[in-house]
């Protein structure tokens, strides 16, 4: 009945995500071509290494964001004047919120034909699967949603891993010249090697050229890694780029919050992953968009709780507060408590919504009878009147 959360992709999960310089380097361990390139963190350095690698080159603005290009991060300089010129242009320049602190100088490669070659986890499936498609550059999500079979889908399998034939099957499927789609092949099998053994949780190249002179070429890439696998790799963890991070998102982390922002105006608290993705379910269901993803997690103070507010009400856009709590470990007047002490301390104005159900529910309900909240019996009724207090903030 309940449409699968849209709302926490690959981009959105408890990820650490790396810039595009970084991905490259794990890149070149795995043996995965990639253009001659020097990143940079001002002008001179810039000018050196367009000597270095000589002109023509691209400078590649390095933030974690898409449309580079397109917000005029990525200019190829045919001239040291043009380097210069560029270099001034992007260090400093602000791309989707982020500022641009450093950039990628890159030999400019002569482009014959681009792909995209991708690997992530199709959790329907419960498989990895390597995905690859004719066309690089673009936005593999419109794609998969436009022209889904423009995508060819080759799933790994979940003990041997990705065997040789299905790696042959992805290359045979962009490349028509038997040499040149045995190297794809190869370039596969070695990007599943990095995606298993670092615990990634997606691993891009976009786009993978094929060169003038027949070769290929990972001129872009992009890795995400599992935050939950992080504690066995502390060299992929010293990667992480802070001042490219969500502050919020840092310091829920820093307090043992799973938390996330989107792009609705209902704040989400719940305790556990899978209500709450249940709960944002509810909310996009019944017509309003959530604001983030905020789990509390199964043993809550009410000292957490405050923390968990302070943390959702920086956002702004917050109009509408609801509480999902479904009492098993976490009990509900410790949650009851945190929101008291909250609203004193915070002076909260937007309304809350709670739904507090199970371990001392009736406690709970007795500490906030007089703090103005509005009840619900169940959740599907809470998200229905978070909504109708929406409408009418």
């Amino acid at each position: 009945m309940l449409p699968l959360s849209k709302n926490l992709t690959p981009e959105k999960e408890a990820t650490l995500k790396i810039h595009e310089y970084q991905a490259k380097e794990l890149f070149k361990k795995y043996g995965i071509p990639v253009p001659k390139e020097k990143v940079c963190h001002n002008l001179d350095e810039v000018q050196k290494a367009a000597q270095e690698i000589g002109i023509p080159c691209v400078i590649k603005a390095q933030v974690m964001v898409g449309g580079r290009g397109k917000a005029g991060g990525i200019k190829i300089a045919k001239s040291q004047e043009q380097v210069k010129e560029f270099g001034q242009a992007i260090l400093g320049m602000e791309i989707k919120g982020l500022e641009v602190k450093k950039v990628l100088v890159s030999e400019a490669v002569a482009i014959g034909s681009e792909a995209y070659l991708g690997i992530i986890v199709d959790r329907t499936q419960k498989q990895v699967v390597v995905m690859a498609c004719k066309e690089g550059g673009v936005e593999i999500e419109e794609i998969a949603r436009q022209r889904p079979e423009a995508i060819n889908k080759v799933y790994a399998d979940p003990v041997l891993g990705l065997l040789p034939h299905r790696a042959r099957k992805v290359g045979l499927f962009l490349y028509s010249e038997p040499k040149v789609a045995f190297e794809c092949a190869s370039i596969a099998e070695k990007l599943y090697k990095l995606f298993i053994e670092l615990d990634a949780s997606l691993v891009e190249i976009n786009p993978l050229v094929l060169d003038k002179s027949g070769k290929l070429v990972a001129l872009d890439a992009k890795i995400n890694f599992d935050d939950n696998g992080l504690y066995r790799h502390p060299d992929i963890e010293a990667m992480r780029d802070r001042s490219s991070e969500d502050e919020n998102e840092l310091l829920a982390r820093e307090r043992d919050l799973s938390y996330v922002r989107l792009n609705g105006n209902i704040g989400c608290v719940v305790n556990g992953a899978g209500l709450a993705m249940a709960t944002m379910d509810l909310v996009k269901y019944y017509g309003a968009e959530p604001a983030n993803f905020l789990d509390i997690g199964g043993s809550s103070s009410p000292q957490k709780v405050m923390n968990a507010l302070e943390i959702l009400l920086k956002d702004k856009n917050v109009k509408v507060i609801f509480f999902n709590i479904f009492g098993g470990i976490t009990r509900c007047d410790d949650v009851a408590n945190g929101i008291l002490a909250a609203k004193e301390k915070l002076n909260i104005q937007q309304p809350i919504v709670a739904r507090l159900t199970g371990t001392n529910e009736d406690k709970a309900m007795g500490i906030l009878k007089e703090a103005g909240l509005i009840f619900a019996s169940s959740m599907e009724q809470g998200a229905k009147k978070a909504i109708e207090v929406l409408k009418g903030v």
